[in-house]
């Protein structure tokens, strides 16, 4: 008879076989059978006799890994509350978290996918501290997108009644409104911990005590998940426009920086799924690069084949490559444990 010891290690390895296999599925259905990968191939095929193309592109494969490398700085110095994490586990846990939410609704395997590699805090309160950085990162994702917004509506849509009066003041007010209060309850999260009998209630009342982990961070440590999450932004922004560079789609760097913050919105705000995600992603971004390419070129092709690759590849390279690396270090992930 198999004692319970070891059939925990049966179902963990189960686990991780498990996320492994359909990693590797999720992507290969979302760059095979989602995206027209020989006209990618082909593409790039074209474009790598051209000077320049293999240097700048390198260049976008290294800002992935200071991407991530910078998200791994940020989850090392939140989880530090609970238990002590080296960087280079950090980093493997943000891999491993990247390979979970490729298969999972709007990524939220990110969560679970990196607490797995703790070996004595609490996952509930590891998964706690991950969803606090990312609302850091949402936060700056929402300010940029907002913003983007009051520029791109008198400028891209001026004919509109609302793009200009009273009614547009009242957006800008409701806009600044509504960000400066996002950023004045981000800074104060810790009132979550003090929320947690009227928010837990009942059969959840066990979850109250992991809770205080919001009151461990102040505002200087806040700021500075701020600033990190900034950085990430800049970073996967100027690869996408960088991208467009390399496929030729002729859009000012401004001009391009307001239409991906708007892009990053809106894919950050509406629901998805694994197979429909990289979908949605390159409908939104040629509807509004062709609305910048048939606003100020009439006479180019507003749906050009550059923007959808640019997409796909930003997709691919910032989620599809680290997604399959952070597959080698699922089997370190431990599911069944005690929690110190």
């Amino acid at each position: 008879m198999i004692n319970q010891s070891k059939l925990k290690k049966i179902l963990n390895l189960l686990i991780q076989v498990l996320i492994f296999g359909v990693t590797y599925f999720f992507i290969y259905q979302q760059v095979f059978e989602k995206t027209d990968m020989p006209g990618l191939v082909k593409s790039f095929e074209d474009d790598l006799t051209k000077p320049g193309f293999t240097s700048r592109f390198l260049v976008i494969i290294l800002l992935m890994l200071f991407n991530w490398g910078t998200e791994a700085l940020k989850w090392k110095i939140l989880i530090s509350k609970v238990e002590k994490v080296g960087y280079l586990r950090s980093f493997q846990a943000v891999l491993t978290g990247v390979s979970i939410s490729s298969f999972t609704p709007n990524r939220v395997g990110e969560y679970f996918g990196r607490v797995f590699i703790l070996r004595h805090a609490s996952h509930i309160e590891g998964i706690l501290i991950t969803i606090l950085g990312s609302m850091g990162q949402l936060l700056i994702t929402v300010l940029a997108g907002t913003l983007a917004l009051l520029i791109f509506i008198p400028q891209y849509i001026p004919e509109a009644a609302y793009a200009n009066g009273y009614v547009f003041y009242g957006l800008v007010a409701m806009v600044i409104t509504l960000d400066l209060l996002l950023v004045g309850l981000f800074f104060n999260v810790s009132f979550l911990s003090t929320l947690k009998e009227k928010i837990l209630q009942n059969g959840l009342k066990k979850l109250r005590k992991y809770f205080r982990v919001f009151a461990f961070y102040h505002n200087r440590e806040l700021g500075m998940v701020i600033l990190l999450s900034l950085m990430r932004y800049i970073i996967f922004s100027t690869q996408f426009w960088l991208l467009l560079r390399l496929f030729e789609v002729p859009i000012p760097f401004f001009d391009a920086q307001v239409l991906i913050s708007l892009i990053f919105f809106i894919m950050a705000v509406i629901p998805t799924i694994a197979l429909t995600e990289l979908g949605i992603r390159g409908s939104v971004a040629l509807y509004f690069f062709g609305m910048y390419l048939s606003h100020y070129h009439p006479v180019a092709e507003c749906f050009n084949p550059g923007i959808f690759s640019a997409s796909i590849s930003l997709w691919m390279i910032n989620l599809g490559i680290p997604a399959l690396i952070g597959t080698i270090f699922v089997f370190r992930l431990q599911f069944f444990r005690k929690a110190s």
